[in-house]
């Protein structure tokens, strides 16, 4: 089996996209669902976070959206404390059926992260044709949300996300209720987005081989409360395929080990 190699600090070269220091979370006197939650998400780095239902992945991704705030600890964005919501942390929920407004079409949806910020509808209309087209929905430019398939829709819901032209995207399980060609397919788009954009990115799963795939490194949550179990940087080459590096010695150990990890916690 191949070598894993693990880690549980960023280097100290790297100054931080996100500081997390000792962050507790709890609702109610009795129900503690963080507990001293502290590690660093690098500039540029794509960051898998996986663990057991209920182990609060979620809460956390919301706690760096602002949308959250900890019972005590610290988050920072860039230096600044996470106060609340700010447009340069965009997050993109897994439900996109609501996360979309029927009554408009997939070019005025992408239009709403823009119609405060850019007052010209000239240059709008044209920032919105361009990330239309990014996400491979020119022909759909005109459609509603209930026209579209479940991939078109979240390609609407990243698009929107992208408008608002952020520096760090939070994804809580996007793909989760695709199928396996639709969902293999907003893989490699993301990552070249990803990529492109020189963009940091938050991505939770529960799907073991999406988060080795798609990650520079995984966080592994444990449960009850939930709390770093481990933090592993995937060593795999980029770009990857989705049939080679899946076969690569190297991701199948990551595999081996993070299912370990979720059985032990």
């Amino acid at each position: 089996m191949a070598e894993i190699r693990q880690t549980s600090a960023v280097s100290a070269e790297d100054s931080p996209a996100v500081s997390i220091r000792n962050v507790r979370l709890g609702f109610g006197s009795n129900r503690l669902v963080l507990d001293n939650i502290s590690f660093d998400i690098r500039q540029g780095e794509f960051l898998s976070i996986v663990g057991p239902s209920g182990c609060g992945k979620t809460t956390l991704l919301r706690l760096i959206a602002g949308l959250l705030k900890p019972s005590s600890g610290e988050l920072a964005f860039e230096g600044k404390t996470i106060a609340g919501p700010a447009r340069e942390r965009a997050i993109v929920f897994q439900d996109y059926t609501n996360a979309l407004l029927p009554w408009r079409t997939v070019s005025g949806n992408v239009a709403l992260a823009m119609e405060k910020t850019v007052p010209d509808r000239a240059e709008r209309d044209e920032r919105v044709r361009k990330l239309v087209g990014k996400m491979g929905l020119s022909k759909a430019a005109d459609q509603f949300p209930t026209q579209l398939s479940g991939g078109m829709q979240q390609r609407v819901q990243i698009a929107r996300c992208l408008a608002q032209q952020p520096r760090i995207m939070l994804m809580d399980e996007p793909f989760g209720a695709l199928d396996a060609i639709t969902r293999q397919n907003l893989q490699d788009e993301l990552m070249e987005l990803a990529a492109e954009q020189r963009m940091t990115t938050v991505f939770i799963t529960h799907d073991l081989e999406e988060a080795i795939y798609l990650g520079d490194r995984v966080i592994v949550l444990a449960a009850n409360p939930g709390r770093v179990a481990e933090s592993i940087d995937v060593d795999l080459p980029r770009p990857r395929n989705q049939l080679t590096t899946r076969e690569d010695p190297t991701f199948l150990a990551h595999r081996h080990r993070l299912f370990g990890l979720l059985q032990d916690h």
